[in-house]
């Protein structure tokens, strides 16, 4: 059986390596990798450490080190630590309880492979130790006032404080806290912290041999990330300024990986703007927001309507109806819009940026396309797509009508095949004339005597 040094033997090597590496990298391995109480266990040690050495300061200096209006008497002293050591207690095991519910949760929805990266978050350690220390702290600072002694020697000031200072450093931490558990268990969050892990051995173990020679006439993306934002304003001032013309080579919603190209630069006079400077014209992110990107809001309803029709013997199509309902008031509302310009101008008329933007074909697409071929195979939703694909029909202008009686051409097409006779219904079920007595007004002038004679 080969030894770990011989494996990692390279090409010039002999095969023995310095046993101390070794096991240095085994050490920081159990650390890093398996050991997830490390960081909390030493935030502890580190209580109880400033705890002893403030207790020995006001042994030092007296018990009036720090002024006593500021810490409170010494019946308020002990009510405030008492309180607050079990609060942090409380607040230590609710977080933890929160933690592992989330990492459950990220087991079943996304891959049980991702809970070491969770529990190995070092700030969520961070954060648990300091509320642990905290508690610490904050119960040997109740053990040490003595309320029965003397003025002056009732509450130890330095320790007190240091408690004080300890629960609003983990107030401030509880709410970055709370953020950071919300982040990570985002999609995007939890695909960037395997990502960000995968990136960092990456860049430890694999060497750059040859790097690409970089193109003068693109601009390319200083890190990976979603472009979720384009200052068209500085993108057009900045070719302005460079007497040149930026053509955007990806789309607001398009991810970008490191080192990819963003943007070609047409024309200029020799002189070019710096590249960093047009670079904060382009916004990265880890995922997609609705500023900007109106097609992410479809995009995102769309989901919500195909989890709900392909979630097998539970399917709700109820909730796929409400989706469509949203898509169907949207494209509405986009039938009378003019499309976003490809084409921004500067103050003079001289054209300096060229951006990729979705048609009005494409709108449709991402709207129903996969909610069409899903949705067939539920008459309760495709009863409502009809109705929805109907009525846009009648409302789109003429140049815009093809693309939605395309989706109503392949609905029918779908649900015949799925052996489902259709009838549009804004309900899905509960207002179609097969299902509902259709409007039948009467003659008012026979109601009011008009025409027969009555008074």
């Amino acid at each position: 059986m080969m030894s770990a040094g011989s494996a990692r033997s390279g090409p010039g090597r002999t095969g023995r390596t310095d046993p101390a590496p070794d096991r240095q990298r085994r050490l920081e391995y159990r650390w890093r990798v398996n050991s997830l109480w490390l960081v909390p266990v030493l935030c502890i040690a580190a209580g109880c450490g400033l705890v002893a050495v403030t207790l020995a300061v006001d042994g030092a200096v007296g018990y009036d080190a720090v002024p006593g209006h500021l810490l409170g008497t010494a019946t308020a002293v002990q009510t405030i630590l008492s309180t607050a050591a079990s609060a942090m207690l409380t607040l230590t095991t609710v977080v933890l309880t929160v933690l592992t519910l989330g990492v459950q949760l990220a087991m079943q929805q996304f891959s049980p492979r991702i809970v070491r990266a969770l529990l190995a978050d070092g700030r969520s350690q961070l954060a648990h130790g300091l509320f642990a220390a905290t508690f610490l702290v904050c119960m040997v600072g109740v053990g040490a006032v003595h309320d029965t002694a003397g003025p002056g020697h009732q509450v130890p000031t330095v320790t007190v404080a240091v408690s004080y200072v300890l629960l609003l450093a983990s107030l401030l931490v509880l709410v970055g806290y709370v953020h950071h558990a919300g982040q990570s268990l985002r999609v995007a969050g939890l695909v960037d912290l395997v990502g960000d892990n995968l990136q960092r051995e990456i860049d430890r173990s694999f060497a750059v041999e040859a790097a690409p020679t970089p193109d003068p006439d693109t601009l390319t993306a200083a890190e990976s990330g979603v472009v979720v934002m384009l200052d068209v304003d500085h993108l057009v001032d900045g070719a302005r300024r460079s007497h040149e013309c930026l053509e955007m080579l990806v789309a607001v919603g398009d991810f970008v990986p490191r080192g990819a190209p963003l943007a070609r630069r047409r024309g200029g006079s020799g002189e070019r703007g710096e590249e960093r400077d047009l670079l904060r014209g382009i916004l990265l992110d880890n995922e997609r927001t609705h500023v900007g990107d109106a097609p992410y809001g479809l995009r995102k309803l769309s989901e919500v309507a195909q989890r709900s029709i392909a979630s097998g013997p539970h399917d709700d199509p109820g909730t796929a109806v409400q989706a469509i309902d949203r898509i169907h008031d949207a494209v509405r509302q986009l039938c009378t819009r003019r499309m976003p310009s490809t084409h921004h101008h500067d103050e003079a008329g001289v054209l300096r940026l060229v951006t990729r933007e979705l048609t009005w074909d494409g709108f449709v697409a991402v709207a129903f396309d996969e909610v069409v071929t899903l949705g067939s195979s539920s008459r309760v939703v495709a009863r409502r797509l009809l109705a929805a694909l109907d009525d846009l029909v009648a409302v789109a202008p003429p140049a815009r009508r093809a693309a939605v009686e395309e989706q109503r051409e392949r609905l029918l097409a779908e649900a015949e095949r799925n052996d489902i006779r259709l009838e549009p219904d804004l309900q899905g079920l509960g207002s179609g004339n097969d299902v509902a007595h259709p409007p039948v007004v009467p003659d008012l002038r026979q109601q009011s005597g008009v025409g027969t004679g009555g008074t």
